[in-house]
């Protein structure tokens, strides 16, 4: 395989829904271009992509596959992505190290909610996008339905390139009106019968044609102006235009194909190798240090690791993009992350599972390696005298957590260490060893999601895991100001132990003046503030520690040793044992012993002394509010908000979006458990959801009564 420049790469992501049908393209495409001899189906397991096992048990994709065809001296590099939103890293993944989306629509639905998020993808990330109708040969396809509700959602850049003469099981054919062609196959597919278009399709063909021209020249100058003077332009001319409007997603092609009969694919294989961007002509990434990284083969070598495969036999494969340089088999580099040295011995194209060894690669070209000692997901490998790190893929927040324990708790550190694995594999698994719920907490994007990661652990790894309700980070404070004191005294032959502190309790919120008096039973206390801590609690809000004692009562030096009590017992709450938050507590009297005042009983009557008073200041529980935003179909709405009710959300705004509702709510954790599962059975898969942490907010009168009975309940099980 010869070395590709620059300008001779470019690099694609094949997305869609869940069944449009991008594993069969893929397959059509290897297969139009030679890298395989026969096509292989989902149905037989026996695709390019889709080749790992639980891809098979399951039949759909879990991973990203890499792969790459050579077509008209050009190395087209596709990142196959996942279609169901619970792997959606695959997709983010893939759309930051490539530079042009082709997004398949399943001809039976038309745009489905997951063609929704991943154009929401692009937009952000500011992607090219075609838009490929696959599937024509459906009973239940209607291709005009199709475009009229794509030009909808996505408006009038949406514009054909080619249209079916008909639809459904008799699909053979279709005019192309860039090249004002009509395109037909045998029933065996690959190779099209072009000739010239029908003079019944004519009419059609030529108005679809000059909205093609118009919408091509509106992206230079030049060509407007020659629009305008002829109202045509060459073949080349429209090529400039439209790969100039995709640069600046101004122009949205449409093409039709049928990937599982081998239909169309020859001639999207020849418009992304003609006229979709290359390399060099799309916008800079940016290192971590904000510099700008060019696409350029004699530029500093510099790769990114941007995925891990793990394989029977091979172990890590991992995938990289030449973001700066060239890189030869055999190269010594440095991890800019890890400080590490890495040799390259081997450097590969993609083809799956299959692997093309090569001697070079330039930059800009995307490829993989075996064997590295020390490099992981994210990693930069360098050249001489660079040092350029990355951090420009940024996943979407959790969406669904479960606990996760393993079934022989011998197994429990094999179990962690293969979570941190597959994590490599997939960045979206989340694995949280909280100490605060006493739980490993694996978070992922859905119940979908951690049931393939649950049927990994069990079949790949053999270790049995069981999955349980995630607790809820809970939160206690008080709600008005208490008082207390505590003597801790202790005589035992020798030195004893005595130390007696006196502090006062009240909510803190930020931007509160400092105290200057309490009235308590009738009696007053005036404050004076001789030293003040502030302190940012590692689980959020603050603790304020004043220290108001007069005339000696209490040496200064036992002042720590009092903040370590209080401190403690901020970490066990009274109600129901969680971390306490946004307190300030006041130290304004005590007594100490000449001889057997020492730090630990200080903090001993600190810590007795806060609890005393915590007690008495109205303590509430605080629990986790997420803003939650629903992408819903406009005939699911009044379900969907039902059903959001039901889990005491608080309905805060709804909007309009690309055809879709948008619904915002703001919803307690605890509601947001089964979510994605009863989202997907209200809606048939149809809508989508992101969250996100807004704050902590007081639990109702009811439900702090069930927590507080169902912790002492464990407390008294635990004695």
């Amino acid at each position: 395989m010869r070395v590709y420049q620059t300008n001779e790469i470019k690099n694609i992501a094949l997305l869609g829904s869940a069944g449009s049908g991008k594993t069969t393209l893929a397959e059509a495409m290897l297969y139009e271009a030679g890298i395989i001899k026969r096509r292989g189906s989902v149905e037989a397991k026996n695709t390019v992509s889709d080749y790992f096992p639980v891809e098979q048990e399951y039949g759909y994709s879990v991973f990203s596959t890499v792969f790459h065809v050579e077509w008209n001296n050009k190395k087209l590099n596709i990142i196959d992505c996942p279609g169901a939103d619970d792997f959606v890293g695959g997709a983010i993944t893939a759309l930051n190290v490539t530079d042009q989306a082709v997004i398949l629509i399943n001809g039976q639905y038309g745009p489905e909610v997951g063609t929704q998020n991943n154009f929401r993808y692009t937009e952000k990330l500011k992607k090219p996008v075609i838009f490929l109708v696959n599937q024509l040969d459906s009973d239940k396809c209607d291709f005009d339905a199709i475009v009229s509700s794509m030009k909808d959602i996505y408006g009038p850049k949406c514009v054909q390139i080619q249209y079916p003469i008909t639809t459904g099981p008799g699909f053979n054919s279709l005019i192309d009106v860039l090249l004002m062609k009509k395109y037909s196959w045998k029933p065996e597919g690959g190779a099209p019968i072009i000739e010239d278009i029908p003079a019944e399709e004519m009419p059609k063909a030529m108005e679809l044609h000059k909205a093609l021209v118009e919408a091509a020249a509106e992206n230079d100058e030049g060509l407007m102006e020659k629009f305008f003077e002829e109202e045509a332009l060459t073949e080349d001319e429209m090529r400039e235009g439209i790969r100039k409007g995709l640069v600046t997603r101004s122009i949205f092609p449409v093409f039709c194909v049928c990937a599982g009969k081998d239909m169309g694919v020859r001639r999207l294989m020849e418009f992304l190798g003609n006229v979709v961007p290359f390399v060099s002509e799309m916008p800079k990434v940016h290192n971590t240090r904000g510099e700008e990284v060019a696409a350029d083969s004699n530029g500093p070598t510099s790769l990114y690791f941007f995925k891990t495969g793990m394989e029977p036999h091979i172990g890590e494969v991992s995938y990289f993009k030449v973001m700066s340089g060239t890189v030869k088999a055999g190269a010594d580099l440095t991890n800019a992350d890890r400080g590490s040295k890495e040799r390259l011995a081997q450097i590969f194209a993609c083809a799956g599972a299959n692997r093309i060894q090569v001697d070079e690669m330039c930059a800009g070209d995307i490829g993989c390696t075996v064997k590295l000692k020390d490099v992981k997901t994210g990693n930069a490998l360098n050249g001489k005298d660079c040092e350029y790190k990355y951090d420009f893929i940024k996943y979407p927040n959790s969406k669904y957590s479960r606990a996760i324990k393993a079934v022989n708790e011998q197994e429990t550190e094999k179990m962690m260490a293969s979570l941190i694995k597959m994590r490599q594999e997939d960045p979206t698994w989340v694995v949280e060893q909280s100490k605060e719920l006493r739980q490993t907490i694996v978070h992922g994007q859905g119940e979908f999601h951690l049931r393939t990661l649950k049927w990994r652990m069990e079949n790949n790894e053999k270790i049995q895991v069981k999955f349980e309700e995630p607790k809820i980070p809970y939160r206690e404070t008080i709600t008005k100001a208490a008082r207390a004191d505590y003597r801790h005294k202790k005589q035992s032959g020798g030195a004893g132990q005595f130390g007696e502190v006196h502090l006062i309790v009240e909510p803190y919120a930020d931007g509160m003046p400092d105290p200057t008096v309490f009235k308590f039973g009738g009696q007053e206390y005036r404050i004076n503030v001789k030293n003040k801590e502030e302190i940012d609690l590692e689980w959020g809000g603050k603790l304020v520690f004043i220290n108001s004692v007069v005339g000696g009562a209490i040496d200064a030096r036992f002042m720590p040793a009092i903040l370590k009590g209080v401190m403690e017992r901020m970490e066990r709450g009274p109600l129901t044992g969680s971390y306490a938050r946004d307190v300030r507590v006041i130290v304004y009297d005590g007594k100490m012993h000449p001889v057997d005042s020492n730090e630990l009983s200080f903090m001993l009557a600190g810590r007795n002394a806060f609890a005393a008073a915590f007690r008495e200041a109205g303590p509430k529980i605080l629990e986790p509010i997420y803003d939650l935003e629903v992408y819903v179909p406009a005939d699911f709405m009044g379900d969907v908000m039902s059903d959001l009710q039901g889990r005491r959300a608080m309905i805060m705004g709804m909007d309009s979006e690309a055809g879709y509702q948008k619904l915002q709510a703001k919803i307690p954790l605890k509601e947001l458990s089964n979510y994605s599962i009863s989202l997907s059975s209200i809606t048939g898969g149809r809508a989508s959801f992101t969250t996100k942490f807004a704050s902590y907010e007081l639990v109702p009168n009811d439900i702090q009564q069930q927590l507080v009975k169902e912790h002492e309940a464990e407390l008294a099980s635990e004695d």
